[in-house]
């Protein structure tokens, strides 16, 4: 590692700068043509590694122009610092890749979790970023791409914001800063139209690492095109890992920098068209959900602006909303529609407040689910099957993409009730997302793509994951139900999934598989797994009471004992999930002991989990 220690260090803080002379901007914000302008919480962090800066003058070289946006190009220079640097830690960047997100830990205080996301880490990141953009979008010198910037609710998501716009200041880019946002509003930032609010921007990023415990943290990156995909994230962090690389042996660079840091509610002009969709689904009323009851449970996550900025201006009481305050710690629940306790929190809340509807959603707000004024959840197959319901009443005939962990009984709902096609593709949102596109492209007509965590994305939609626009979904059925004259509340939504088949038992048992064993002959964990899913599979066919899958696109999936099993490698994880369901807990041990005698075979596997669940009870 090259030691940086003692090295004097000329450097540009935009961020600290544009703090320092926030003044600039005050009379912005008392101007009335500016409705979206808002002030953001101040830059906190500010600096790398290093503190202090010996001198820095600023000053604002462009006036404010109307519209939505505190706009001000920001010069920002830095004499020599005397302050020392400190030497930096290497950084294995590839480790940082979550598939189409990039996560690490930002925050220390957990042992066994050393800090990933540092500043440094995080600013090569976004200026690789910037650099990948400019590659893609092939402008020529006279336009300035402009990349916008949110977070959710982490404690660390300030931090990152301050790293992330100087690497991408750094790099010659525009920035744009939306403060606390949803990953769902970053990606419509780079499709809407709107020149007051500098949209469209060529590239978004959002700092949110879901549901993950607050110490992590994360990006996600999006062009017009979407998000970006597996290959994108590694490139950019390949390039990333030159930069840093460049930062361990030359130090930062002394040139001075100029960028446009800027300011925007983005969040009011994607709420706004959250109503302008319920009202054009009702008729163009104004207030088509007035009278119903609506509870929303934002879990302390980015969600909370749906209560007061969608609901409540289409007429719907919301007393009885919880959690809606952003707080990075998470102290009530995890915000996350699959987990129990958070699910069972917003169905409390429903029956204590005789609402008519529950809205959930995840952090970042990519994921929701609802419960009915009865207390029914809609979630997982249930959230699939009430979607594919109203998808199939517009597009008849539609297929339906899911995950590879859906239900038999879904598939049934979807063909033989619906009238629909359902393809199982593999686990993953964008693996869903991507084949439904896949699909469409070679003429097999898909409106729905929808994974059993929550992410849902509609071709409506640009095929984005919105968990907000997937409760729209809801809502706009409840209001086109109001308005042609019937008023039972969330019984239309009840309603429209009688029938569906659900398992007696169904669960997810993850078999680990030890990287150290000597099992694993020195290869990988995704060979081994791929040789036991191999074995599984010889070791069933000729089993008359088991039948293999036909069409299958992840793991081992077979049918048999009135129920299902799936077993598969998880794509970032060296452990082999393991669903099953069956109509009786018999028969689900029964399925699990034909796993188990398959796997025994293997030592670096861990199967305590199976071999606690097919134990009599």
């Amino acid at each position: 590692m090259a030691a940086m220690s003692g090295k004097i260090v000329q450097n540009v803080f935009i961020a600290q700068c544009y703090q320092q002379n926030r003044q600039f901007g005050t009379q912005y914000q008392r101007d009335s043509r500016a409705p979206y302008l808002r002030t953001l919480p101040p830059f906190r962090g500010g600096k790398l590694a290093w503190t202090g800066i010996s001198s820095m003058q600023m000053r604002n070289l462009s006036k404010y122009q109307s519209g939505f946006v505190n706009r001000g190009t920001v010069y920002c220079n830095a004499a020599s610092s005397a302050t020392a640097v400190p030497s930096l830690d290497k950084a294995d960047f590839l480790k940082l890749q979550n598939g189409s997100d990039i996560r690490g830990v930002a925050v220390a205080g957990v042992e066994g979790e050393p800090v990933s996301l540092t500043e440094p880490v995080t600013e090569a990141i976004a200026a690789a970023f910037a650099a990948w953009l400019l590659d893609k979008k092939k402008v020529d010198a006279s336009r300035r791409l402009k990349v916008s910037i949110g977070y959710d609710s982490r404690i660390s998501a300030q931090m990152l914001q301050d790293a992330v716009s100087r690497g991408i200041a750094g790099a010659g880019l525009d920035v744009v800063q939306y403060g606390l946002a949803s990953t769902p509003a970053m990606f419509n930032s780079t499709l809407t139209e709107y020149k007051a609010i500098l949209c469209p921007v060529d590239g978004a990023i959002m700092i949110t690492a879901s549901h993950l415990p607050y110490n992590r943290n994360g990006f996600k990156f999006f062009t017009n095109a979407g998000g970006l995909g597996k290959a994108d994230i590694k490139d950019i962090l390949e390039r990333a890992a030159d930069i840093y690389s460049n930062f361990l042996t030359e130090g930062y660079s002394g040139k001075k920098a100029s960028a446009s840091v800027q300011k925007v509610d983005y969040m009011a002009v994607y709420t706004s068209d959250l109503v302008k969709a319920v009202r054009k689904a009702a008729g163009n009323i104004e207030k088509p959900l007035e009278g119903f009851h609506i509870i929303v449970d934002a879990g302390n996550g980015a969600g909370g602006f749906f209560a007061a900025k969608v609901l409540e201006p289409l007429g719907a009481i919301t007393s009885g909303s919880q959690f809606l305050e952003p707080d990075g710690m998470f102290p009530n629940h995890i915000p996350n529609p699959e987990d129990k306790v958070a699910m069972k929190a917003i169905t409390q809340a429903v029956l204590d407040n005789k609402a008519d509807l529950g809205i959930i959603f995840d952090t970042d707000v990519d994921r929701s689910a609802a419960v009915d004024s009865t207390g029914r959840e809609f979630n997982r197959n249930r959230l699939i099957a009430l979607v594919s319901a109203i998808v199939l009443e517009e597009h008849p005939g539609t297929t339906i993409v899911t995950d590879s962990v859906t239900s038999d009984g879904l598939t049934s709902f979807i063909e033989k009730k619906l009238g629909g096609k359902h393809h199982r593709f593999k686990r993953g949102y964008k693996n869903v997302i991507d084949e439904a596109m896949r699909l469409n492209s070679v003429g097999e007509e898909s409106y729905l793509a929808i994974e059993t965590s929550g992410h849902g994305a509609l071709k409506e939609n640009h095929w984005l994951d919105d968990g907000a626009y997937l409760m729209v979904k809801l809502l706009n059925k409840l209001a086109s139900a109001r308005a042609s004259g019937r008023d039972d509340g969330s019984k239309v939504l009840t309603d429209l999934v009688e029938g569906l088949e659900e398992p007696a038992i169904a669960v997810e048992l993850r078999l680990k598989i030890n990287n150290s064993h000597p099992d694993l002959k020195g290869g990988s964990f995704r060979d081994y797994g791929e040789a036991v899913l191999k074995h599984l599979e010889d070791s069933i066919a000729s089993d008359p009471k088991l039948q293999k899958a036909p069409v299958n696109y992840e793991g081992v999936r077979v049918s048999g004992l009135g129920g299902w099993f799936l077993l598969r490698l998880s794509l970032h994880d060296p452990v082999l999930p393991l669903n099953i369901e069956a109509p009786s807990r018999e028969d689900a041990v029964k399925l699990g002991l034909e796993v188990a005698a398959a796997v025994k075979k293997f030592p670096a596997l861990d199967t305590s989990a199976l071999d606690k669940f097919v134990q009599p009870q």
